[in-house]
């Protein structure tokens, strides 16, 4: 599934009978590791040796193993019909006509509504770029990048001035294109949900949401019994740790999917870099300013990200349908000028999940049909100011921190 690769084998030799007809107990038991399956529009394919060339990263098809991927596999492709190519090879079969379309807990009025929506958007031309807007906000990093230099090489290091430059700076930043192809589309497909989603996998920092703070205290209290006050300080304590964990991530991927183009497109930041500061601030002060950028930077990242999934259902797999699954991960922020550029759009972050292929200025055009498909369904649909979405992250953090106590101590 996940989109943004190249593509360049269509397939491999496929197991299991040609042809054949399956029931969804079948197509469940194939989950494993060494043993997967799925469903596409009822057809069933094999993608066991195939997820491990898969352009998106293995992980991100290996979790709708198992399972109907329909709306998964629509969502992350912008050319369904380039890829449909490279399923052939795969197909090993279709579902029994005796089946449902949809498997486990998978509402069929809400997938039809949705794939309805879906329909009149791409007829609207909803999900096309417009070269305009993006060429405009490239403008605008290009020239916060360089009022950052010119600052400082016109009125010198001064305190003020030095972190005036960093803001800019950090405001300028992006994550690694590696990065967001193989833990982003991880979170994409599978939002909160724990095993799967990396974005909440962080039991050596917080535990999070409300099943697993009492699950890991019940572990604690049977196996690994520690100071109480240290263990509760420890996971409730401040979220100034995880910008600090979310940014050691983005490294980690970079150099383990061993990615050596996106690693030299970041190094040449590195050497540009360096090649306008040292002359400013020396080698010790330009490493200095650049941690302290990377420090700005991972804050406003998972900040403006977590706002909208923090607080929210954070659970073991449900296996619901897309629209649920996304609306009970996800919040928007009320949109303004300021929290739209703050956010790079993220506070439309329900439009963001529902269509990651969706070119997001037009995030507020699609919003009023999102909620209204919502209401519909009783599907709720939920908007926050830009505060009550931050001070939400720690109120959940405290909370969870809350019922692992309750749990360490009496459970």
């Amino acid at each position: 599934m996940g989109g943004g690769g190249q593509l360049t084998e269509p397939g491999e030799p496929v197991s299991g009978r040609d042809g054949g007809v399956y029931t969804w107990e079948e197509v469940q038991r194939h989950c494993s590791r060494n043993d997967q399956w799925l469903v596409i529009d009822r057809k069933v394919y094999n993608i066991t040796q195939w997820a491990k060339r898969h352009p998106g990263g293995f992980r991100v098809i290996s979790h709708y193993a198992g399972e109907d991927a329909t709306e998964a596999f629509t969502a992350f492709h912008p050319e369904l019909k380039f890829v449909q190519k490279f399923l052939k090879p795969l197909l090993i079969g279709e579902l029994a006509a005796t089946e449902s379309n949809q498997d486990r807990n998978k509402n069929a009025a809400i997938i039809q509504d949705f794939n309805t929506l879906r329909a009149q958007m791409e007829k609207k031309g909803l999900f096309r770029a417009e070269p305009l807007f993006f060429c405009l906000h490239l403008g605008h990093i290009l020239l916060l990048e360089a009022l950052a230099w010119l600052i400082i090489w016109l009125w010198g290091t001064s305190w003020v001035l030095t972190f005036l430059c960093s803001v800019m700076l950090a405001t300028a930043q992006g994550a690694s294109a590696n990065w967001w192809n193989h833990r982003h589309f991880q979170h994409h497909a599978k939002p909160n949900i724990f095993s799967k989603d990396p974005d909440v996998n962080m039991l050596h920092v917080f535990v999070l949401g409300a099943t697993q703070p009492v699950e890991y205290g019940i572990k604690k209290i049977k196996y690994m019994p520690y100071h109480r006050q240290h263990q509760y300080f420890f996971l409730v304590g401040p979220p100034l740790l995880i910008p600090v964990y979310f940014h050691i991530q983005i490294m980690h991927t970079m150099i383990s999917r061993r990615d050596w183009v996106d690693l030299a497109w970041s190094m040449s930041y590195y050497l540009r870099y360096f090649s306008c500061y040292v002359p400013l601030y020396g080698l010790f002060g330009s490493l200095v300013l650049i941690s302290f950028v990377r420090f700005l930077e991972s804050h406003w990242f998972v900040w403006v990200t977590q706002m909208n999934h923090l607080p929210m259902d954070i659970d073991h797999e449900k296996r619901q349908d897309w629209l649920t699954m996304q609306l009970q991960a996800t919040c928007n922020i009320e949109q303004s000028v300021f929290n739209d550029w703050f956010s790079g759009h993220l506070n439309f972050q329900i439009e963001h999940h529902l269509f990651p292929t969706m070119p997001r200025h037009n995030y507020h055009l699609v919003a009023p049909l999102v909620r209204d498909l919502c209401d519909k369904h009783g599907v709720p649909y939920q908007m926050k100011t830009m505060w009550q979405g931050l001070t939400d992250v720690v109120g959940s953090l405290k909370n969870s921190g809350d019922l692992w106590l309750d749990a360490y101590l009496h459970k």
